[in-house]
């Protein structure tokens, strides 16, 4: 009778023991590599392809770590020299290591074409314009806008009481719409939901947007006014 089992299986012990001793030091080099690239690209991930004549190498960095190097033979399937997941197939791993030096060699090369290149940009440049007397103008038209509207809002909140609310009104074809809570004015818009907040918690409006439609809140105002004045012409037609 036959024993069993008839031979004992071969140990792999050694070959994973010396394909993780060339791993360790691949990985140690190429992660150098891509902390040099890192720098170079000056962010926090990427990856740059080189070719040599057996295929193309893939480096991707990520917080300027080594993520992966891949090898992309011209023929024959690719193998992840190092990488995040599993360790590459011994025989894999010999062939590719094979082309690794002329992958050093290409990515140096690329990086000696990039030295000198920045040699004659010049780094003086025209003055740069302050913008505080345009700012200081905004805010002067804004202020007294808000100022306005704060106290609108105030009057609005008295009359139809509530936490917040909306006056709307239109202006030579133009819709105005403020809106207002217990703290003053939310916002003020100019040109239906898709257009301009001369006030607003957020931006500020453009120059151009400021100088087109404060003009024109002076009729916003007056129509307001109006618009009291009507309230109060019902009010005064009730009789008890």
């Amino acid at each position: 009778m036959t024993e069993w089992p008839p031979v004992d299986p071969t140990e792999t012990t050694d070959i994973a023991e010396h394909r993780d001793d060339v791993l360790a030091a691949v990985r140690d080099h190429a992660g150098r590599l891509a902390y040099e690239l890192a720098r170079l690209e000056g962010g926090d991930y990427g990856q740059k392809t080189v070719e040599t004549d057996r295929g193309e190498w893939t480096v991707k960095y990520e917080a300027g770590d080594l993520e992966y190097l891949r090898f992309d033979p011209n023929r024959g399937a690719e193998t992840y020299v190092v990488s995040t997941k599993q360790p590459a197939e011994p025989a894999a791993l010999a062939d590719a290591l094979t082309d690794y030096d002329a992958f050093v060699t290409g990515f140096n090369e690329y990086v000696r074409s990039l030295e000198g290149v920045l040699d004659d940009v010049p780094t003086e440049f025209p003055a740069v314009t302050s913008t505080d007397g345009v700012v200081a103008e905004r805010d002067r038209v804004l202020d007294r806008v808000r100022e306005v509207c704060d106290h609108i809002a105030g009057q609005l909140h008295r009359y139809e009481g509530g936490d917040y609310g909306t006056f709307t009104t239109r202006v030579d074809g133009t819709r105005w719409e403020l809106k207002w809570d217990r703290d003053g004015v939310s916002y003020l818009r100019a040109g239906g939901s898709n257009g301009v907040y001369l006030i607003s918690q957020y931006d500020q409006p453009a120059a151009a947007d400021i100088r087109e439609y404060a003009p024109r809140f002076h009729d916003f105002v007056a129509a307001y006014n109006d618009h009291v004045e009507d309230l109060e012409a019902d009010l005064a037609t009730v009789s008890l």
